[in-house]
């Protein structure tokens, strides 16, 4: 049977999904993916992206921003013959072997395979006052909306590598940086644990918990409780909140899919869901450890295992799972 509409699907132009386009298009699939923002993700909004490998300027001998490497991603894609649409994805369901996409305008693509690359969403600390402030002082995105507060006093509440990285973002920007975390140690990489507490910019107060949000027009000040566990709570002036208390993986469009007990999805190592055809990548699968070089790898096997399901299938197609060029690459 013939596919009209395309051979894989892709949803979510993040590292893991830009990754896979690529490989599918290499591997002579006709390759569509869905993003309803920008291809690159939230890689977007990291300011240096120095622990990608390799990831060095040819010209100014510096990591690359994310920017730049979600820009490299997205046309290397293109140039291999993937097409990218820019819009949303309202359902997902797998009609006899294949899989029927619902977009927003009402239109419905089909494909053999599908990869869900859509991520995970920034967690809220859900305390009065952080929705009402939103966008007026309470942020998710250091590089997006650090400048803003240039100079001024700025909380970060996390104890992640992204609450270490956007820290340390922010101290270039002011002199006055709290980083405030609910237990008595970091969960953050050790290297970058111990740039944050060397960073004379930086104020470290652990055992603290951000309980509310207060402000007129924007926010002006934070209701923290220190000593976690004890109710004593002192009130802080302050700019900005910057809150980074992990993520929530987008998997509201495969509710059938096996997950773990944080809601991420399970797939063996072929990255294949327990939906035959279904296949994850990136931020939104289960995973012992979440970079930007990992979502890569996992959108690459991704694709490069989908192509093998559809050469396997009666799908009227035939890729190339072994890919033009060297396969390493």
């Amino acid at each position: 049977m013939q596919i009209d509409d395309a051979d894989l699907i892709i949803i979510g132009a993040g590292p893991a999904g830009l990754t896979a386009a690529q490989y599918g298009a290499r591997a002579n699939l006709r390759t569509l993916v869905f993003e309803r923002l920008a291809p690159g993700g939230q890689v977007l909004t990291i300011d240096v992206l120095e622990n990608y490998p390799g990831n060095v300027g040819e010209d100014s001998g510096h990591p690359r921003s994310g920017f730049e490497f979600a820009r490299d991603l997205h046309r290397q894609a293109l140039e291999f013959g993937a097409s990218f649409t820019n819009v949303q994805v309202e359902a997902l369901k797998k009609e006899g072997d294949f899989f029927a996409v619902t977009l927003e305008n009402g239109e419905t693509k089909r494909a053999a395979a599908l990869i869900l690359a859509t991520g995970a969403a920034h967690r809220t600390l859900g305390i009065p006052g952080e929705a009402e402030f939103t966008g007026r002082g309470v942020s998710y995105c250091a590089v997006c909306d650090g400048p803003f507060f240039r100079n001024k006093k700025i909380v970060v509440a996390g104890g992640g590598d992204a609450a270490c990285d956007e820290a340390q973002y922010l101290s270039r920007l002011s002199s006055q940086v709290i980083l405030v975390h609910r237990r008595d140690r970091f969960r953050a990489q050790e290297a970058l644990v111990e740039r944050v507490r060397n960073n004379p910019h930086i104020e470290v107060r652990l055992n603290t918990i951000v309980w509310e949000v207060r402000g007129e027009q924007t926010l002006r000040s934070l209701v923290l409780e220190c000593n976690a566990g004890t109710g004593r709570t002192y009130t802080e002036d302050a700019d900005a909140l910057f809150v980074f208390a992990g993520a929530v993986p987008q998997t509201s469009l495969v509710p059938g899919a096996e997950k773990d007990v944080a809601g991420y999805i399970i797939t063996d190592q072929r990255m294949e869901s327990s939906i035959p055809g279904l296949f994850a990548a990136g931020d939104v699968r289960s995973s012992p450890f979440r970079q930007v070089v990992v979502a890569a790898a996992e959108g690459a096997i991704a694709a490069h295992c989908a192509a093998e399901y559809i050469s396997a299938g009666n799908t009227g197609r035939k890729a190339d799972p072994a890919l033009p060029g060297d396969a390493r690459a």
